[in-house]
């Protein structure tokens, strides 16, 4: 009953269009009620707590950074070093979108951030080169997925705090999934697009212009270097690492890019700091969900139900992956981390699953989620950007998401490709 009350009171909040957040107080709320606790004082005092937290402290700063980075000419740099690299190369545009998400994501670690500005510099060279425009948005669609598994992921950040995991070690365990949904949109991308090859002008490698792209973009391709060195190294911790992005990000925008002045810092602040703050009202409602779940015992519960699971770790994984790859289609991404990890978590203890390693890929799950549909808000970010119809821009993106849900699985089935390498890095 318990179980009933909780998904009824949830997902009848939000199909009654009620905002995520205020969906989480109204399911916290029955479920008080339903086990005799109302009290408004334990309401407002989960509220509270569930702000109070030093690492989420790493979100506004990860995302200021990206602000200040789409806002101050360094992704245009990145992209321009990238495309001296291999944008000779057939096909060379998509090569190019993908190593740039890549450099984006080990900067700002914010999906919408990353895609945003990757679409706004690529998707006008893709149209010159008379590259399938769709195709195109879908690739950048399905690029910009990378950004909340490669550290320094915002998303990952989340996880950790409703986890209670070591932020860095996910950080770190993140590298190679990251990379592997890389490689698996570069084969995919190679297969799909032939036919935009053929149509694309031709150009040759050229060793100057690479070189001048590398000097002019060094203090870019920097800043992944100090942010995730610092962190290896314990030079500083997650959250002091977006601080450190965010001011870097600003002087070289502002001093050795000159793409933004410190006139631009009020709105770009203000940007920042309405999406962080929509972020910051889910995770604190989130955490009184978080306490009654503990309280209403959902947990055993649902351990209860997976019973004919738990003593196969990988038919387990599976149903949890097809369960939030299910949840991923209907909900944003933070809402799904904190609604399902404090219901997982324990049952995943429990079977005996690396917690770092189903952390990474349940964040992988719900990071593709971001372009599956009806909700995708990748998808939607694209769409808005390159000024393509959605209809267009799903149907492009649909080879690479078959290809990141392909990888998911195979990592699923090959869990040592995550925590052998993950233990070199940490």
């Amino acid at each position: 009953m318990t179980v009933t009350i909780f998904l009824v009171s949830l997902c009848g909040a939000m199909c009654i269009g009620m905002p995520v957040a205020f969906a989480l107080l109204v399911c916290g709320v029955s479920l008080m009620v339903h086990l005799g606790q109302f009290n408004t004082h334990i309401l407002a005092q989960n509220l509270i707590s569930g702000a109070d937290n030093f690492p989420l402290m790493a979100i506004p700063f990860f995302m200021l950074a990206g602000e200040i980075m789409n806002k101050g000419g360094i992704s245009q740099q990145i992209v321009n070093v990238a495309n001296a690299l291999v944008g000779h190369i057939e096909g060379g545009l998509g090569y190019v979108a993908i190593i740039a998400a890549l450099i984006l994501a080990a900067i700002s670690g914010s999906a919408a951030a990353d895609t945003a500005a990757l679409a706004a510099v690529v998707i006008p060279m893709m149209r010159k080169a008379n590259y399938n425009v769709g195709r195109s948005a879908g690739l950048i669609a399905g690029a910009g997925c990378i950004a909340p598994i490669l550290p320094p992921a915002m998303p990952l950040v989340l996880f950790g705090v409703v986890a209670q995991l070591s932020i860095t070690k996910l950080f770190f365990t993140g590298i190679f999934p990251g990379l592997f949904m890389a490689l698996s949109l570069v084969i995919t991308w190679k297969i799909v697009a032939r036919k935009d090859f053929a149509n694309s002008p031709k150009s040759t490698f050229d060793s100057g212009l690479l070189l001048r792209s590398l000097r002019k973009a060094i203090w870019a391709l920097t800043l992944p270097i100090i942010i995730i060195g610092g962190m290896k190294t314990g030079i500083f911790t997650p959250t002091e690492a977006a601080v450190v992005a965010a001011v870097v990000a600003l002087l070289v925008s502002v001093f050795i890019y000159h793409g933004m002045k410190f006139t631009d810092l009020p709105k770009i602040l203000l940007q920042a700091a309405k999406t962080s703050s929509s972020i910051m009202l889910i995770v604190a409602a989130s955490m009184v969900s978080a306490w009654l779940i503990t309280i209403a015992d959902i947990p055993s519960q649902v351990t209860s139900m997976m019973q004919p699971f738990m003593d196969n770790k990988m038919m387990l994984m599976i149903v949890l992956m097809l369960l939030a790859y299910a949840v991923g289609t209907a909900l944003d991404l933070a809402p799904t981390v904190l609604i399902l990890t404090p219901v997982i978590m324990p049952l995943v203890k429990e079977a005996g699953i690396d917690p770092y390693y189903f952390g990474i890929m349940f964040m992988m799950n719900n990071a593709i989620g971001l372009i599956t549909p009806p909700v995708g808000t990748v998808l939607n970010v694209v769409s808005s950007i390159a000024r393509v119809n959605l209809d267009t821009v799903i149907k492009g993106m649909f080879p690479f998401l078959i290809a990141e849900t392909l990888v998911m699985f195979l990592l699923v089935l090959f869990p040592q490709l995550v925590m052998i390498p993950a233990r070199w890095f940490y």
